[in-house]
């Protein structure tokens, strides 16, 4: 019978979230979420009665 040596190479993989990572992206997209609902208020009020 042949030897095999056989490797086991383990890994162990941290998730670290950078918090003023995750709060940057938060506020990012909180204020296009603010800006699209500012546009859509516009829209509605001043150029729809408009027609």
């Amino acid at each position: 019978m042949a030897h095999r040596d056989i490797n086991v190479e383990e890994r162990h993989i941290e998730q670290r979230s950078d918090s003023s990572m995750v709060a940057a992206t938060f506020i990012k997209y909180a204020a296009y979420i603010v800006i699209f609902f500012g546009l859509l208020y516009v829209l509605i009020h001043y150029v729809f009665p408009k027609f």
